[in-house]
């Protein structure tokens, strides 16, 4: 077993880890309050612009998929930094597309990479950090996501209104070779859950030799899949993803097109919604870790049930109403990824938690992915440029969310640490 990290040298692996996701999510983050531009710039409706989203995540899901064939196969930190600059190849092809065409398929390859990042970054944090601490952890984590939508987003559209849309994908490209150089020295190694073959004289002759060599590519994904527990995870990860991201993708056209506000003032959304959730991040992971992770998800994701309803019904209103609207969504609806992924990632078995996080990555992605396509085609715009059908698009939400809520106390947790006293695994 690996020695604990010292207090400082955690705080360093984390703040770096947060940072590649960081360039993870605004890549993914930037897509959606550049709805409007890039439908204007394209000439574009609200189906292809749900296809420029889902791109990205349908192939991330099947990067994953591929990925848990060989990604507990290699040491973390070399695979982890080889995915992200090829990362950054991919974005600064989106931000050269010169069309339509050449943009889809761009996200889509920035997408494959992206996909096998956020799981390594997940693992890493599963391999390395104690699970009494893991919630914390992953609530520094994800203040990527805050830290996204505070800082990154606004600048970003700063770039894009006063150059144009292809500046955000080379900024983020620049930010990509900066995090490698941090990683490069920041990371630890991890060797540990590398098995050695087994052992050729366990077989017979020549075909034991060559099983040990060459083990079969699928054996840990099969072994991911046999094991009901890591199933129960997996469908708890799909529905909270797809509760999310059937809304998501849509905010920033419904608030333009339905509430009335100013592309402008976009921004300030993100912001605000950004600032609250980089506070709140901290408190709910400390709160997961001190409370219990499940009581602590349930609370939380029952209380998105009222942003989920009202962002996607409200009608015109003031600019200082949507913003206290979205900035709720915002702290509520990421605030339940906060537990949910301590407790998914403690529900691996140790020795498969890479493959297992791969898998989960493309269930998340493939869940993502159908949200948003879905939500593609509930969604209309009328002719006089207004959006119908968001309210139906609320309620599968909220739907999906309360499916999360019942599925959680199903899942038991691995380590040898987690106890939660407020949940009896079933």
């Amino acid at each position: 077993m690996r020695p604990p990290l010292s207090p400082q040298r955690e705080n360093y692996l984390l703040l770096t880890l947060a940072g590649i996701q960081f360039s993870h999510v605004l890549d993914f983050m930037i897509m959606m309050p550049l709805g409007p531009i890039l439908m204007d710039a394209f000439g574009i409706n609200t189906h292809e612009f749900g296809l420029l989203v889902a791109s990205y995540s349908f192939s991330a899901a099947l990067s994953g998929l591929f990925a848990a064939t060989f990604v507990d196969r290699f040491e973390r930190k070399r695979l982890l930094l080889s995915m992200f600059a090829l990362f950054g190849l991919a974005t600064l092809a989106c931000g050269l597309a010169p069309g339509y065409a050449a943009l889809l398929v761009a996200r889509g390859v920035a997408g494959a990479f992206g996909g096998v990042m956020g799981a390594l970054v997940q693992t890493m944090v599963g391999d390395l950090i104690p699970f009494a601490r893991r919630a914390r952890a992953s609530g520094v984590i994800s203040a990527a996501f805050s830290l996204s939508t505070v800082a990154g987003v606004p600048l970003s559209l700063w770039l894009a209104e006063y150059f144009q849309w292809r500046a955000p994908f080379v900024f983020i490209a620049v930010l990509v070779v900066l995090f490698i150089l941090v990683g490069m020295r920041v990371l630890p190694e991890l060797r540990q859950h590398i098995e050695p073959s087994a052992s050729p004289s366990a077989l017979s002759g020549a075909e034991g030799a060559r099983q040990a060599k060459h083990p079969h590519p699928f054996v840990a994904m099969f072994a991911v899949l046999r094991d009901a527990n890591h199933l129960r995870a997996l469908l708890f990860s799909a529905l909270i993803i797809f509760s999310g991201f059937t809304v998501i993708p849509y905010i920033t056209i419904y608030a333009v097109c339905n509430v009335g506000i100013a592309q402008q003032d976009i921004p300030y959304v993100y912001l605000l919604g950004g600032a609250a959730t980089l506070i709140s991040a901290r408190r709910i992971g400390h709160w997961a870790d001190l409370r219990g992770k499940v009581k602590i998800y349930r609370l939380v994701a029952t209380a998105a049930l009222l942003p989920l309803l009202v962002v996607t019904h409200i009608g015109a209103v003031p600019l200082w109403l949507w913003l206290v609207c979205t900035t709720t969504f915002f702290v509520l609806v990421s605030g339940r990824m906060i537990p949910a992924m301590a407790i998914i990632t403690s529900a691996a078995q140790p020795r498969l938690r890479g493959t297992f996080m791969s898998l989960n990555g493309t269930i998340q992605a493939f869940a993502m992915g159908l949200a948003t396509t879905l939500s593609g085609f509930i969604i209309t715009q009328d002719a006089s440029g207004k959006i119908a059908g968001y309210d139906t698009v609320g309620y599968v939400a909220m739907a999906a969310n309360m499916l999360a809520v019942w599925c959680v106390a199903r899942i038991v947790m691995h380590d040898p640490q987690a106890v939660e006293p407020d949940v009896t695994p079933k």
